[in-house]
């Protein structure tokens, strides 16, 4: 283990990217199973209430108070949850902000975010008001892919 807690190693960080690809892969997959939602057309309906999902971020920050943080690391998940969130209510979320939601070291979290982006499941843009802020939100296939996804999973109350 590294001296420092809360960074992980590079195997570490290949293994959860691995992660990250093979939940863009089983999202695609379900949405375009033939028994989803709808047959061919894209989901447009979030399958989840913002308020249900705001519900799932908070139960996934309030494990951290019963087990060890590095049990449940999941910042690419708790990003695009965040993300998603912030789409279904209509709010900027800044990389800032996103770092945060990550719940996970700002290096670590701005090397997610890069790899999301390079992914094609995150898009970032610049303020144009302030160019030193840069905001994130979903891409628009990974916004289909969460509302599919959602979809198929149905009362969340059940995960």
């Amino acid at each position: 283990m590294s001296a420092h807690r809360n960074e992980i190693d590079p195997g570490q960080f290949l293994a959860l990217s691995d992660q990250v690809s093979r939940l863009a892969t089983t999202l695609a997959r379900l949405s375009t199973e033939p028994d989803t939602v709808t047959s061919n057309m894209p989901v447009t309906e979030p399958g989840i209430s913002d308020v249900d999902l705001l519900a799932i971020i908070r139960a996934r920050r309030l494990r951290a108070r019963f087990f060890q943080e590095e049990l449940f690391a999941d910042p690419a998940w708790d990003m695009l949850l965040e993300l998603f969130h912030a789409e279904l209510v209509q709010r900027r979320v800044t990389i800032s902000n996103l770092c945060i939601a990550a719940a996970v070291p700002a290096s670590t979290a701005l090397r997610w975010i890069k790899a999301l982006t390079e992914k094609g499941l995150i898009v970032r843009f610049n303020d144009p008001f302030d160019g030193r802020r840069v905001y994130a939100e979903l891409a628009p296939e990974a916004s289909q892919l969460l509302r599919a996804y959602f979809a198929k999973v149905g009362d969340v109350r059940t995960i």
